[in-house]
């Protein structure tokens, strides 16, 4: 487990981006975090080091948003607005996640049962000393 510290947006960015480079085709990334605390923030440093350069915005309305650079695709999901498992699955969910490209899922611990085991979990706190400051938790990644 390693534990980050970011001050702002563009730290969390920066960490993205660091924690992009750990990250291999058939990764899943589990991310947890309050409403606000910056996980989409974070997908977007992922975006920037797997050279994607598409606008990365939430998925919230939408499920899913993928993603190409040409050697790599990422899909992001936002899944809070899943109200039953049956509407992943109407979506081909469990397809994206064995096809080998990487998946990153805002809200994963709402479905946790339907991740696979060697999921990598990323935890996302606000802090009590600074509004923009965060504590970022990475379990299940090499060295980042």
């Amino acid at each position: 487990m390693q534990k980050f510290i970011t001050y702002n947006e563009n730290d969390t960015i920066e960490l993205g981006e660091k924690t992009a480079g750990q990250m291999k085709p058939g990764d899943i990334i589990a991310l947890e975090g309050e409403l606000g605390t910056g996980k989409t923030v974070f997908v977007k440093g992922v975006a920037k080091g797997l050279n994607i350069r598409e606008h990365v915005t939430s998925p919230t309305f939408n499920i899913v948003h993928s993603y190409e650079d040409g050697s790599i695709t990422l899909h992001h999901f936002d899944v809070y607005r899943v109200s039953d498992e049956d509407e992943l699955f109407e979506i081909g969910f469990e397809e994206y996640l064995y096809k080998g490209d990487i998946c990153i899922i805002e809200w994963a611990d709402l479905i946790k049962n339907m991740l696979p085991e060697n999921t990598v979990w990323i935890k996302i706190e606000r802090t009590d000393n600074n509004p923009d400051q965060r504590i970022i938790t990475i379990r299940g990644l090499g060295p980042i």
